[in-house]
């Protein structure tokens, strides 16, 4: 059986340019969505957080304010339930070895610019990974992650590697817009990442070797099936 380990942040705020506080967490359907198919799909699926701590759902994510149906947000909700004991003790990222999984999958949120962007411990985690030519994957804010993905000479681990994320378009159209202390598309960009973007609010998988990205939520369940597509190569 393939393992996965899927990092989620740990935030429940991200601080925005102004020095404010904005309540934040992880995306249900991005969480959800790429659960379900990956689980459905016989994959064993282990959830991490910074320092164990329980994630939060940015609640905007479950309901219109985030343009989520009524129906979705619902399906969403139910199957994050189904899952509460897992998302109420996940593993500390710090105690988590590469070694032992297949894959290692962030989904999105704005959460992951608050924390794993900056994680010295999920750096480690997603260098090891890549290096042993395993599946790095990331969704939508997902991305920011790579960002702490950062060598001991200071080089970033995933420059001149083409991938997409949530773009600076849709931060603007949907997200937090200039409000925002930085862009992930941007930031990955400055950082020498190569951004293969699709049309704002549509689905968008780029795989790059063992790397594989999706741009926003809409994207979620077609790169949890990359994903098992690359697990079965």
């Amino acid at each position: 059986m393939a393992k996965i380990l899927m990092v989620i942040s740990a935030a429940d705020s991200l601080t925005m340019a102004d020095g404010t506080a904005h309540p934040t967490g992880y995306w249900a359907e991005e969480v959800a969505a790429s659960h379900q198919v990956l689980t459905d799909a016989g994959v064993r699926v282990d959830i991490a957080t910074p320092g164990g701590v329980v994630p939060t759902v940015d609640p905007i994510s479950l309901d219109e304010r985030g343009g989520v149906a009524e129906a979705d947000a619902k399906r969403f909700g139910a199957y994050l339930d189904s899952l509460a004991d897992v998302l109420a003790d996940p593993l500390v990222l710090a105690e988590v070895s590469a070694a032992d999984y297949d894959a290692v999958y962030i989904p999105g949120g704005h959460g992951p610019m608050a924390d794993l962007a900056y994680d010295a411990d999920l750096g480690r985690l997603l260098d090891e990974t890549d290096r042993a030519g395993r599946i790095v994957a990331a969704l939508c804010h997902g991305p920011a992650g790579l960002l702490s993905a950062v060598r001991e000479d200071g080089s970033f681990v995933f420059a001149g590697r083409t991938l997409t994320t949530f773009t600076d378009e849709e931060e603007h159209q949907g997200g937090v817009g200039d409000a925002a202390p930085y862009f992930v598309e941007a930031k990955l960009r400055e950082r020498g990442a190569v951004i293969d973007a699709g049309p704002a609010w549509t689905s968008k998988v780029v795989v790059d070797g063992n790397l594989i990205s999706g741009q926003n939520p809409q994207s979620s369940v077609d790169t949890a099936n990359r994903v098992l597509a690359a697990l079965k190569a």
